[in-house]
């Protein structure tokens, strides 16, 4: 090459005039160029940041939407005809089960027991009369002053006098029922609402319009429905034992409609075993505590409700899974000798950032999750391990796309 570069300074010049200066230029340019040594791609590894997989248990959580409805609820109606004198209670206020909420004019009433009272005295002499009556044809029959016919007779009347005695007792009892009637009382104890009729109305005994309604708010129930497609695929997973079920009696978070979790977790009560046809869900029912009245009938709300658990789950951080097109999920793993591998991966549910992985991946593998737009397969990497560990699984899952 230094012959080169001397045949180029010192060769004759070939016809007329100076030579160029920009040929001088592009020959140094070539010149140069042949002294520098040929060189490959860089093949230095690639620094990427790994996370190393464990298994541990993870607990399978699904949010469902549901509505709140009141633990009990019963409907005030009158058990006896008349006009409201006065209503007892406040609207919207808490009552006691058997407390006045209205009375009725019981003037009618009082005087029906007055007259059984009356009857059964009446009744009750007769009866005494009739006793005294058989005592006295007992004797005489013993002398055989009557006939057997007349101290028949005498028995007779004794206990037809009873009887009636017994029937004017059970007139007056209901006499004093339909007095006590008057005062119509609440039949459980919660939240009593707006009333349907002012004093001087006048209702009817067992009228279908209800005077006011009550219900119980502590605890409360929170309706829920879950698609009898994921309990078929839930079951599939118990079955296979890669599952533990969870039951009647699992704790249930509230999240209420501002987002906020609510301060005291439900149990489940039970779920239905009959499936909607028009919706293709069952019912399930959780029991929340209220001691504040926070959640009102009616609420909107969703449930965090444990399936099951996954004694071994394993977690991958969902920045290090890729999907196609297709929704197939993959992961680049460093493999042996520092190289890197593509795995296929099954994935089913998302916790906060992770991926639930069924299968593709194994404990022990490290899963790259930065520098992964500098490599690719085959290529030899210098791992380093990720130095804020995976976050822990959460509730809120969603479905794999």
């Amino acid at each position: 090459m230094a012959s080169s570069r001397l045949a180029l300074r010192t060769s004759p010049r070939r016809g007329n005039g100076p030579v160029a200066p920009w040929v001088v230029a592009v020959a140094l340019l070539l010149v140069s160029g042949c002294d520098r040594r040929a060189g490959g791609p860089n093949d230095l590894p690639v620094p990427v940041t790994v996370v190393t997989l464990k298994t541990q248990a993870v607990s399978l959580t699904r949010e469902l939407p549901g509505r709140t409805t009141a633990y009990l609820v019963a409907d005030v109606r009158p058990q006896a005809s008349g006009i409201v004198k006065a209503r007892l209670f406040r609207e919207g206020s808490n009552v006691k089960a058997g407390q006045p909420l209205y009375q009725l004019d019981d003037t009618l009433y009082r005087a029906q027991v007055k007259s059984s009272e009356a009857a059964l005295a009446k009744a009750e002499a007769a009866a005494e009369v009739a006793r005294l009556g058989a005592q006295r044809a007992a004797e005489l029959m013993k002398t055989h002053a009557i006939s057997a016919q007349d101290n028949d007779n005498a028995i007779a009347l004794e206990r037809q006098a009873v009887a009636d005695a017994a029937a004017a007792k059970a007139a007056l009892e209901t006499s004093r029922v339909n007095l006590a009637y008057a005062t119509i009382t609440a039949p459980i104890s919660g939240r009593i609402g707006k009333s349907s009729i002012t004093p001087g109305a006048l209702v009817i005994a067992n009228q279908s319009a209800a005077l006011a309604t009550i219900q119980q708010l502590d605890p409360i129930y929170v309706e829920l429905s879950q698609a009898s497609s994921e309990w078929l695929r839930l079951r599939e997973e118990i079955d296979a034992g890669r599952l533990r079920a969870g039951g009647a009696g699992t704790l249930v978070g509230i999240i209420l409609e501002d987002g906020r979790r609510y301060s005291h977790d439900g149990r489940l009560e039970f779920a239905d075993v009959t499936v909607d046809t028009s919706t293709g869900s069952f019912a399930l029912r959780v029991l929340v505590p209220n001691p504040s009245d926070v959640l009102l009938p009616g609420m909107y709300v969703r449930a965090i409700l444990t399936e099951a658990t996954a004694a071994e789950g394993l977690l991958v951080p969902q920045v290090a899974v890729a999907h196609d097109s297709q929704g197939r999920a993959t992961a680049m793993v460093v493999g042996e000798s520092n190289k890197v591998e593509q795995r296929d991966l099954k994935v089913t549910r998302a916790l906060k950032d992770q991926w639930l992985v069924d299968a593709g991946l194994r404990a022990g593998d490290r899963v790259i999750v930065e520098g992964l737009q500098k490599i690719h397969v085959g290529s030899v990497v210098n791992p380093t391990e990720a130095t804020v560990p995976a976050a822990a699984a959460s509730p809120g899952p969603q479905p794999a796309p």
